[in-house]
């Protein structure tokens, strides 16, 4: 398998580990089994200049460091008004080489200052941005971030639209994929038929080098820049497999939730309390489920024809703590975590490739059986909401909605 995380970010992004440097993140890449990274955050000046020296040019679109390979991309928050409503919504731009990256940033920061944060924010409307990419060169795209998020999505419940046309106008005919986000999964997207005709692309959204890949985009091989435009387009399901999915129950605003008051919800309840919070009346943060549920046409369950498969995993480090019952930065879940890893060789091979005898005799006893039922869905997850993560319990059996993902197989 070929593994790709396009969205992920530097040292140069808010709230970021200052480990965030090209050689660590290549390093990381090798011990998650991710074949190929996007840069993130080209549109600051300091990381840009290091992406430069550390990256070597293999072919048009493609670079290198070490045995990783990078792809030039960046996220911006276009923040601007429009049918009189403040709109916050997360681009990812790809880029086919730095001489197109020079020229998108002389653009961009025209909206906005590209120096204050790896993640710039621009006063720059969506559709007008692509439109204004598109005039530099062709073979750049962008893909929505994090579709569903209430707060920066461009389906979220805070400063969203209700339609990709909405947002990109005559411009969405050059949008190929949506990244749906920790807090939904491609079956969630599925019961909305207005996405069909979209690949729908996961991505780790990483602030810090370990949680490169926890959500990720498995091919058959390698590929090239403008092949994986195709791909996109044309949703080829012989090229790209599969995704690599959180349980969207462990994003941070999966249900709905007011965090102040400790209060998370199912859609079904706080619409019965009209989106208020039950302890202080104010007004819920409205989860990912909430509006899936609210724009979505179809039933639970729905599969369309060109859809492709995914599967749900539980990022190692979180099997091992619950396995120690320690935390999962602790110095004995590191240990096991890297014994493991030397024996394997990555974390997708554990978690997805290597046959479940293997794991039962490589591993220790309440390890390999974390791994087994993450694999399998005997899971039991506490939603996340407004902020804060869900919690997934590997070792407590029960029922999940995902639990039909195997069929895909």
């Amino acid at each position: 398998m070929f593994a790709a995380d396009f969205h992920i970010h530097s040292r140069y992004s808010r709230a970021t580990s200052k480990n965030m440097t090209i050689d660590t993140l290549s390093d990381w890449a090798a011990i998650k089994g991710v074949n190929l990274l996007g840069t993130g955050d080209f549109t600051h000046p300091d990381w840009l200049t290091e992406i430069k020296q550390k990256l070597e040019a293999l072919e048009y679109g493609l670079y290198k460091n070490k045995n990783i390979l990078y792809i030039l991309t960046a996220e911006v928050s276009n923040i601007y008004s429009k049918q009189n409503r403040v709109r916050k919504i997360h681009n990812i731009i790809f880029a086919p080489d730095f001489n197109v990256v020079e020229e998108i940033n002389k653009m961009l920061g025209s909206y906005g200052s590209l120096f204050a944060d790896g993640r710039p924010i621009l006063k720059l409307e969506c559709d007008k941005m692509v439109k204004n990419l598109r005039k530099i060169n062709k073979d750049i795209f962008v893909v929505p971030a994090h579709a569903w998020t209430p707060h920066f999505g461009v389906f979220g419940a805070n400063s969203g639209f209700d339609s990709i046309e909405e947002c990109y106008e005559d411009e969405t005919q050059y949008i190929y994929a949506l990244e749906t986000g920790l807090s939904s999964d491609p079956a969630m997207n599925w019961r909305w038929s207005a996405l069909d005709e979209f690949s729908l692309l996961s991505n780790s959204d990483a602030h810090s080098p370990s949680k490169i890949g926890r959500e990720a985009n498995i091919f058959k091989e390698k590929f090239g820049y403008k092949e994986l435009i195709d791909i996109l387009k044309k949703k080829d399901k012989e090229k790209f497999l599969y995704t690599i999915e959180f349980y969207p129950e462990e994003g941070k605003y999966h249900w709905d939730g007011h965090r102040k008051c400790s209060v998370s919800i199912a859609p079904s309840e706080s619409r019965n309390l009209n989106n208020k919070c039950p302890k202080c009346g104010k007004p819920l943060t409205i989860g990912v489920l909430h509006r899936v549920e609210s724009l979505g046409d179809r039933r639970e369950g729905f599969v369309p024809l060109k859809a492709h498969p995914y599967k749900s995993l539980v990022p190692l480090v979180e099997i091992i703590a619950s396995a120690l019952d320690a935390g999962s930065g602790t110095k004995g879940v590191e240990r096991q975590y890297r014994e493991i890893i030397s024996k394997f060789g990555s974390e997708f091979k554990i978690l997805v490739e290597i046959p479940d005898k293997d794991i039962r005799k490589e591993c220790p006893e309440n390890i390999a059986q974390g791994i087994l039922n993450a694999r399998n869905g005997n899971v039991n997850i506490k939603p996340g909401s407004d902020g804060v993560y869900g919690k997934v319990n590997v070792f407590k059996n029960g029922k999940i909605k995902k639990a039909k993902q195997v069929e895909l197989f």
